[in-house]
């Protein structure tokens, strides 16, 4: 299981303000924005101000033009943006659900809540068995109201009690729920306080059944982009609601549980499975015929090798190999006699060749060779001498077994595609002067 870095999924659309700024300011910027907070920053102190924290005032009758500084409003928790996720469990206990990412200066990154961080979160990872009736024997009580409770009181008692969420039942069924959202509205549009909860509650309730698994939870969470979960019996009466935290709780301690009761068995699975991924990523960069590195991976030699050569202020030379006459090999002894010669061409060169010089099947019957340390004259020179071995081989029938060659100098500022530009029009002049010769493009 790979775990993200926070800034990675943090939310940047994140509205902020100064403390020194009034408590009506912002408001108004919450709402400007329809969200349910808005961050304070107080120095190198992030603060959050929340819907909570509005009723609380407005219940206090304080002055809306008094500045943010005169409330004591609460500090978030901070991480810097390179963190891994699992790094914000320790503030799952914390009265905040939000954590402030910042950058490595100090600054606002953006802000990671409990919805970032489940969506974080590989259901595979938990036990399907593990279902929300166990489970739910160790949530929080939720607060359940009747449908003809007054506004206005529920509002004063969300204050004092910080609630998140209500639910209004109906014969013990779920009809509808009010949350921090619902408030918002509610405040912004200055409704009438003293009609009854039904008129602004959020109707109708989407559920799922207490039989149901932490999976199944999840995946209701994430599709839904609700912050809790509703759960019903078989007959739809309520049975709880569980918070996007107590999901994410349990399931990092079920996966940290399976962890260290597996350990071993895990070990000995990500051993094979990294020794797996050696064997396919060594077979995806060689060429299947030759066994030589193909096109894909020599690019990356290239770089690493242009990297040492700047660094050590050395010089480079790359060759390029073309078998002449090919077409003219496959079309009188037939393409398995073809593949042959390529082989044996492919044996040759690695076989005069240092261990530092990395060759590569380039595409049908082209090669190309990298010499680090090695100037352009002393490149021509072993040039020969390959020329020279390809023309003494013998394959079966085949007669007149030759190459051409073109040289190229790796300088400064070069990407392996000018340099191999340069030994490609080198190649075609040796073609052009008779093939089986070296030539040489600076």
């Amino acid at each position: 299981m790979i775990f993200p870095t926070v800034g990675i999924i943090a939310t940047t659309s994140v509205v902020s303000i100064d403390v020194n700024k009034s408590i009506s300011s912002a408001i108004k910027k919450m709402f400007e924005h329809e969200h349910r907070n808005i961050i304070v920053i107080d120095g190198d102190i992030f603060r959050i101000l929340r819907v909570s924290d509005i009723l609380n005032i407005k219940a206090k009758k304080i002055d809306l033009s008094s500045s943010l500084k005169d409330l004591e409003l609460l500090a978030t928790p901070v991480i810097n943006r390179d963190k891994n996720v699992l790094h914000t469990l320790e503030y799952l206990s914390c009265e905040v659900e939000y954590i402030c990412v910042t950058n490595d200066d100090g600054s606002l990154h953006g802000l990671i809540s409990h919805t970032d961080i489940i969506s974080s979160i590989d259901p595979d990872t938990l036990m399907d068995n593990f279902c929300l009736l166990d489970f739910l024997k160790l949530s929080r009580r939720t607060k359940w109201i009747k449908k003809d409770v007054k506004t206005a009181d529920l509002l004063r008692e969300m204050a004092q009690n910080s609630f998140e969420s209500v639910v209004i039942v109906e014969d013990f069924k779920p009809i509808g729920i009010f949350t921090t959202k619902d408030v918002v509205k509610v405040i912004e549009k200055n409704e009438e306080l003293d009609l009854p909860i039904s008129r602004y509650m959020s109707t109708p309730v989407e559920t799922i059944n207490k039989n149901c698994s932490v999976k199944d939870a999840l995946d209701f969470l994430k599709q839904k982009h609700y912050k809790r979960v509703v759960v019903v019996d078989d007959e739809g009466k309520m049975s709880g609601v569980i918070s996007q935290k107590e999901l994410i709780a349990t399931t990092y301690s079920r996966w940290a549980i399976l962890t260290k009761e597996y350990q071993k068995e895990l070990s000995e699975i990500n051993t094979a499975l990294v020794k797996k991924n050696i064997k396919y990523k060594e077979i995806a960069s060689r060429d299947s015929l030759t066994k030589l590195y193909n096109r894909y991976k020599f690019t990356e030699f290239y770089q690493s090798a242009y990297e040492t050569m700047i660094d050590r202020e050395s010089e480079m030379s790359l060759i390029i190999i073309d078998i002449d006459n090919f077409k003219k090999i496959n079309d009188t002894y037939g393409h398995n006699v073809g593949d042959s010669v390529i082989v044996q061409i492919s044996q040759t060169l690695v076989k005069n060749l240092r261990n530092i010089d990395i060759v590569c099947r380039w595409g049908g019957e082209e090669f190309v060779i990298l010499l680090p340390t090695t100037d352009i004259d002393n490149a021509a020179l072993l040039a020969e001498k390959l020329r020279s071995y390809i023309e003494d081989l013998k394959v079966e029938d085949v007669e007149n077994i030759t190459a051409s060659f073109g040289i190229s100098r790796v300088v400064e500022g070069d990407d392996l595609k000018s340099v191999v530009n340069r030994a490609d029009k080198a190649l075609y002049e040796a073609k052009a002067s008779g093939r089986n010769c070296v030539k040489a493009g600076f």
